[in-house]
């Protein structure tokens, strides 16, 4: 293991704001993070979201509200970071794509990549999809259309650009991913990559001016601006090098839905290897959540924003959900009916009435515990081998299990009916500290729920305190 890691979620276009489905991944991320600052150390943990804000889709957009692109783009963005503090994610940045320090990588890094031979100027003649602020090729289409887009035309673009030589790179993405089996996570999804290694082109990395004037002008051209994905992936490294970890001492894990994989995938660490950086250690692919068996979309009026179900449900719940039920592997389906089921089951029936009935028991025996106030290591001894697979939603299911455990002892023991006061307090010692221990390895899912618990049973006395999950 690494001393260091940074974590990023890929950064969300600011066509519009961010619904649960965006949602997921921040909690994802933020759930590793937090793990990972009890198991490495707050100092050797860094973690980046934010807004990508250049592209011809949001020109497009801002035109059709007849605002000014960077009053549109100021708006969404405040609104995003609005939604992501909502869910309590533990970013040490929110970077957006048109800070200034952004800019300044972004041009350095074009510039690197052009001084080392791997760009050049030509015409390039083909299909556009704006929806995926991508170039395609008829393989990639489904019936004429983009298969994420499809309500989008395709357009047939002929412009002068300038190019990435994306396709002299097959070898050393071979070779990366034949010594790395765990650089692209889930398996499926790694061999699903590999595949496409034979497959790519060279690509356009600039758009002209005149018919795109919003972005971060090419530095070898002024009539160009450079490609909102090329700029995009770079906000990565604009927020490493600020903190000094992105180097051969730091594990650099992204997680992005399946959406971006082959930007991510395939793309990223060439244009990484063209400027001579390191190439990320993982990138986690997620699946996509739909609701009530539909696709997310505006169009479609299914639309939620996380913080108005943090709102009607609690933070804490909301995370728990998602983290044990969201689409890790697999696409999922949200409801309104399953997140309350879950909620009722999981949370007011289960963690929220064990504490309920340890804090009653505990007061009627006038017991007293000085929970351990340490670095937790409980924490990253029983978690750490799904965590190192980021199987967050694995490792959920095992705190869930101790807690039945513990359920079941005190069912079987009985505390409420032990007349012998010694014996009360051996029993309940055991029960509380697993109950404490529990909340420990809670700390990254539930994070304000993990520290209520331990407030209530950590200062001596038993805190008396309301219902954790009133039922719904």
């Amino acid at each position: 293991m690494k001393k260091k890691i940074l974590i990023t979620t890929a950064i969300d276009y600011v066509n519009d704001v961010i619904h649960i489905g965006h949602a997921y991944q921040k909690i994802l991320a933020d759930c590793v993070a937090r793990f990972e600052r009890v198991r490495r150390g707050r100092e050797n943990v860094f973690f980046v979201t934010g807004t990508d804000e250049h592209g011809q889709k949001v020109y497009s957009v801002a035109g059709e509200k007849g605002v000014s692109v960077k009053d549109f783009v100021d708006e969404i963005s405040k609104k995003d970071k609005e939604q992501q503090d909502s869910l309590k994610i533990s970013y040490d940045r929110f970077i957006r794509t048109t800070d200034e320090d952004h800019k300044k990588t972004a041009t350095e890094f074009f510039k690197k990549v052009y001084d080392a031979g791997y760009i050049y100027k030509d015409i390039y003649k083909g299909l556009y999809c704006e929806g995926c602020e991508a170039y395609k090729t008829e393989k990639d289409l489904a019936d004429g259309k983009c298969p994420l887009h499809p309500d989008l035309q395709i357009q047939i673009v002929e412009e002068e650009n300038y190019f990435f030589k994306f396709s002299s790179f097959k070898d050393f993405l071979k070779d990366l991913y034949e010594k790395n089996p765990d650089f692209v996570l889930p398996g499926s999804r790694y061999k699903e990559m590999y595949t496409f290694i034979d497959t790519i082109e060279d690509i356009p990395i600039t758009r002209r001016k005149e018919k795109l004037p919003w972005g971060i002008e090419c530095p070898i051209d002024k009539n160009h601006v450079i490609w909102v994905w090329f700029d995009a992936l770079i906000n990565y490294l604009t927020f490493g090098l600020q903190v000094n970890s992105w180097d051969d001492d730091t594990e650099i894990v992204h997680f992005l839905g399946k959406d971006n994989a082959r930007m991510h995938a395939l793309l990223w660490p060439c244009m990484l290897k063209a400027a001579g950086y390191s190439v990320p250690t993982h990138i986690y692919v997620n699946a996509f959540l739909s609701m009530n068996g539909r696709k997310i979309s505006k169009s479609l009026g299914n639309v939620i924003a996380p913080k108005d179900l943090v709102e009607k449900y609690g933070v804490d719940p909301v995370r728990y959900y998602f983290l044990r039920y969201g689409p890790i592997v697999e696409d999922s389906d949200f409801s309104d009916s399953h997140f309350r089921e879950v909620y009722n089951a999981d949370l007011a029936n289960g963690l929220g009435n064990t504490v309920a009935r340890l804090v009653k028991l505990a007061e009627k025996s006038d017991f007293s515990l000085v929970a351990n106030k340490g670095k937790n290591d409980i924490l990253s001894k029983e978690l750490s081998q799904y965590f190192d697979e980021f199987r967050v939603d694995i490792a959920l299911q095992k705190v869930w299990s101790k807690l039945a455990g513990l359920d079941k002892h005190i069912n079987e023991n009985s505390p409420w009916s032990i007349k012998d006061e010694n014996k009360l307090k051996e029993v309940l010692g055991y029960e509380i500290g697993e109950l404490c221990n529990i909340a420990k390895l809670c700390e990254p899912f539930i994070p304000e729920t993990s520290q209520k618990i331990l407030e209530i049973f950590g200062n001596g006395k038993v805190i008396p305190a309301p219902v954790l999950f009133p039922r719904i």
